[in-house]
This record gives C-alpha cells, sequence and structure tokens, in this order.
C-alpha cells in the first residue's frame, strides 16, 4: 500500500522502516500534522497513519474521501481525535493499535509518583550545583497508602498489579469490573469513593463524552486533601483550569501528567526558544507540586517496535482484505 505518514518524527521512521525492510508498503513521511489544511498531502495515497494529535473532524474525514483515502490508520491506542461516524459514513475503515506495551505507560506513571514523592528531580539538579542539603525533599512512603485507580482496562491492570507490589491498597473504578484484579486484592468502588479515599489517583481511562472533564471543580471538591493525581490517559480528563484552582487551595497536593489538554500545540516539539502562549500550562509549570513530561509513557523501545509490527499488520490486512481485528467501529 501507499501510506501518507503524518507527524512523524525520527523515530517514527526508524521504527517503521526497521519492520518494512521488503518495502511491501511505499511509507511517505510528513512532518505535518494531519486536519483539514493538509489533506492535500494525502492526494495519490490509498492511506494515512496519523498520531494523537491529528485532528480527523468530519470536514477533514469527507476531503479524505475525495482524494480516494480510504484507511486512516493510528499508530495509537486512543482514537478519540477521530470522527468515526462520519469516517463510516464515508465507508473508510479506521483502524488502531489497541495494546502496545501497557507496561511502559504504567511504569512511567509510577514514575511521576515516585518523582513527586520523593523529588529526586529537584535532588538531582542540587547536587549538580554541589548542594547536598535534604531540606524540603520530604516525601511520604507508598507503602500502605491507597492508590485509586480509574480505569482497568490492559494500562490500568499493569499498574494495578505494580502498585500492589508496592504494598498499597489499590481501589478502582471501571464500568466493567475485573474478576483478575478482585482475585489479586482489588477492591472497586464508586467514583465518589475512589476520590474519597484515594491518597493517590491515577487516570488510565480512554477520552469520551462521559470522561471529558471527570476531573473538574466539582470532582476536585471530593477528593482527599492533599491528594496525588496522575494522568498519563489523555489531557482533556482534567479541567486545567480547575486543577489549577485547586492546587492553589492546596486541595490538590501533587499532580503528575504526561498529556495536556492543549498539547497539540505543544507536544513534540522543540520550543526552547519560543515564547509559549499557552498561559495555563504557564501556570501549572510554576507549581513546585507539578511534574509534567511530554507525552512519553508510550516511549520505550518494546512499545514502539510493537506499535510499528502493529502499523504495519494493520496495512498488509487491509490491502489483502484480511479479517481487521484491529477496526474501530462504532
Amino acid at each position: 500500500m501507499k501510506i501518507a505518514v503524518f507527524s512523524t518524527k525520527p523515530y517514527d521512521r526508524e521504527y517503521l522502516d526497521k519492520f518494512n525492510r521488503d518495502n511491501k508498503h511505499e511509507l511517505i513521511y510528513f512532518e505535518a500534522p494531519l486536519n483539514i489544511d493538509t489533506t492535500n498531502l494525502a492526494i495519490g495515497f490509498e492511506g494515512v497513519c496519523i498520531f494523537v494529535n491529528d485532528k480527523i473532524d468530519k470536514k477533514t474525514i469527507d476531503k479524505l474521501s475525495e482524494i480516494g483515502i480510504k484507511l486512516i490508520d493510528l499508530r495509537c491506542a486512543g482514537f478519540n481525535n477521530v470522527d468515526i461516524g462520519a469516517a463510516a459514513k464515508q465507508k473508510i475503515k479506521v483502524m488502531r493499535v489497541p495494546a502496545y506495551s501497557p507496561q511502559a505507560v504504567a511504569e512511567h506513571a509510577v514514575a511521576l509518583i515516585l518523582t513527586l514523592n520523593r523529588k529526586t528531580h529537584k535532588a538531582y539538579n542540587r547536587v549538580r550545583e554541589s548542594n547536598f542539603s535534604l531540606e524540603n525533599l520530604t516525601g511520604f512512603n507508598l507503602y500502605g497508602k491507597t492508590v485509586g485507580v480509574i480505569g482497568t482496562g490492559k494500562i490500568g491492570t499493569a499498574f494495578c498489579q505494580i502498585m500492589l507490589g508496592f504494598g498499597c491498597k489499590v481501589i478502582a473504578y471501571d464500568v466493567k469490573e475485573s474478576e483478575k484484579l478482585i482475585a489479586k486484592g482489588v477492591e472497586y468502588q464508586t467514583l465518589d469513593e475512589i476520590f474519597k479515599n484515594s491518597d493517590v489517583l491515577s487516570l488510565h481511562c480512554p477520552l469520551n463524552v462521559n470522561t471529558k472533564h471527570l476531573f473538574d471543580r466539582t470532582a476536585f471538591s471530593k477528593i482527599k486533601k492533599g491528594a496525588m493525581l496522575i494522568n498519563t490517559s489523555r489531557g482533556a480528563l482534567i479541567k486545567t483550569s480547575h486543577a489549577i484552582e485547586a492546587l492553589k487551595n492546596e486541595q490538590l497536593g501533587y499532580l503528575g501528567i504526561d498529556v495536556y489538554e492543549q498539547e497539540e500545540n505543544l507536544f513534540f516539539k522543540d520550543l526552547s526558544e519560543s515564547i509559549i502562549q499557552d498561559d495555563l500550562i504557564e501556570r501549572l509549570m510554576a507549581f513546585h507540586n507539578v511534574l509534567i513530561t511530554p507525552h512519553q509513557g508510550f516511549f520505550t523501545n518494546e512499545a514502539l517496535d510493537q506499535i510499528a509490527l502493529t502499523t504495519l499488520k494493520n496495512f498488509t490486512d487491509f490491502e489483502n482484505e484480511l479479517p481487521l481485528v484491529n477496526e474501530v467501529k462504532l
């Protein structure tokens, strides 16, 4: 297949080319994101391959249909940036990588917890300047703490298992409870109970109409004062302005995010010589108890291998009219 690959970085090319050695598929790489303004780049292609911050709304899909695109393949698990209904109407198939390395994202969530708690990032900077003081580096034992997990799919399950290993009490919320996790000691509770009882909350649910701004002013008012909130899922699960309020009034004790509501204008870019125009993220970065990483939870060798392999398999399955096991449907 001839595929236009959008929002590409050097590592995308490296891993896709690594598993496309026989050139079974003709991959043409574009650094530009795919949206209504860049659809002309896809003229002459059979399919497009996109990432988390490409904007595939109805107008974009209609335009893709006009130029003959038959496949939209996401090299990620989430698909909230694609209008699935509009794609179905235009008979464009949508595929994704449903599971590449749940452990990669789960482990990154734990890294955020440990860094925020034990302040290793601050200690590192201090020691680099020959400052060996322990002042203001106090943390807390994770052992025995209550960790609330919202969403117990593959990533949430991996995260639960890690936290159980730390000796934490793990409570969870999901519309579908996992018998395997229950057998391991995870206790399912209502959302309000999760808010009330958790010392640490970690988000592992998809973004949809029911979960958008799940953490707003109301939710923050219900959490245990001083609790830690971790988000490695999708940025819009948290209403950023309300999180800032909760940080200012010390209702929220710590915030660790690998995703951000307006990340498409920031993440995956080097803006070190630019003036950041996003006042909300600038405010977040000013808090000493906030840790932000640039959507790197998936960024391990194992995950990148699996993303590339599954993405290429999706192309092959579509081209050969095989069952589309990774198809996204309404």
